[in-house]
């Protein structure tokens, strides 16, 4: 078994009603959820991994690939939803050549859509880690992808303002 679910398994019960947070803390801890984790948390709880499985995939807060180094999330809460998010996510797929949910081939991005970000006065907005763009539009995601790849290839931080 892996190190470090030896130490998540170490302090958490044996209980079926602990498999929620159990997959949070592994997600948190390895970023994503591998199958093995899976199968581990299944082994460790006593129970089926396909329950497991059901219930990692029932709930959208779960990963089941890496994320890339630059794990961007769409709002797609009310607020930006009615400022155009779904045009915003749409023009991003069609950039990154993924769908929501996916990571890029070189593992540079990640797409995700994320429910509120808690940032409506600034709708719509794209977060990469702690870094929100605000008011996005469909034409700005160019410009944002622009300025992560510059930063990917130069190895500075891109400013807020895409």
């Amino acid at each position: 078994m892996v190190e470090p679910l030896e130490q998540i398994f170490a302090s958490c019960k044996v209980e079926r009603k602990e498999l929620i947070p159990l997959l949070q803390e592994i997600q948190e801890k390895l970023g994503y959820l591998s199958d093995d984790a899976m199968k581990a948390a299944a082994e460790f709880l006593h129970i089926p991994p396909s329950a497991v499985y059901g219930v990692a995939t029932f709930y959208n807060q779960f990963r089941f690939v890496p994320a890339g180094k630059h794990p961007l999330k769409i709002c797609l809460g009310t607020a930006c939803h009615i400022q155009g998010s779904k045009l915003i996510m749409e023009a991003m797929e069609r950039e990154l050549d993924i769908k929501a949910g996916n990571v890029t081939p070189d593992h540079e991005f990640s797409l995700d859509r994320v429910a509120c970000v808690g940032c409506c006065a600034l709708a719509p907005v794209i977060i990469d880690k702690k870094t929100v763009y605000p008011r996005m539009t469909p034409f700005k995601v160019e410009e944002v992808l622009a300025l992560l790849k510059e930063e990917n290839a130069h190895g500075r931080l891109p400013t807020n303002e895409p």
